[in-house]
């Protein structure tokens, strides 16, 4: 089964579990990232994430993408203000993906809200094949890597 995994991560912790679910599934990996990505200090970081919250669909830098290659489409974002980050929701409106098996996880630190919802509504007419919500992936490490290695078997069957 051919797969990728597209994620949008701020502070590490969606890469994480991206990258451990790419390595499970021997996937391609896809990173997205903001045309505005730029280092900044924890002050400024917050303000700059705080915007793009706000934002609808901030501009992404160029990815590649043919969904049409792809027999199962793994995304993942972490929760900001109980719903997937807003350049998760970028991709979204820009990749247009229909009819594909899709499988979502959101990361948080103490609340999913409505993310795996509004990802089931983002994905209408597609197959969604599951979900997950990992909490604070990089605090509890080795307890998120048995969280996701159960959740990719599922995927696998």
């Amino acid at each position: 089964m051919k797969t990728a995994v597209i994620f949008y991560s701020f502070n590490e912790n969606c890469a994480l579990v991206a990258e451990e679910i790419k390595s499970k599934l021997n996937a391609d990996l896809i990173r997205l990232y903001p045309k505005s990505d730029k280092k900044r200090g924890k002050v400024a970081r917050f303000f700059w994430s705080f915007g793009l919250m706000i934002k609808k669909n901030p501009p992404l830098k160029p990815y590649t993408l043919d969904p049409s290659v792809y027999d199962l489409i793994v995304i993942g974002a972490p929760v900001w203000a109980g719903s997937p980050a807003s350049p998760i929701k970028t991709f979204i409106s820009e990749a247009g993906i229909t009819g594909k098996n899709i499988a979502f996880f959101v990361t948080h630190a103490g609340g999913k809200g409505n993310s795996l919802e509004e990802f089931k509504t983002l994905f209408a007419g597609n197959n969604i094949v599951a979900e997950a919500d990992f909490l604070d992936p990089a605090k509890g490490k080795e307890e998120v890597k048995q969280q996701i290695a159960d959740w990719v078997e599922g995927l696998k069957g």
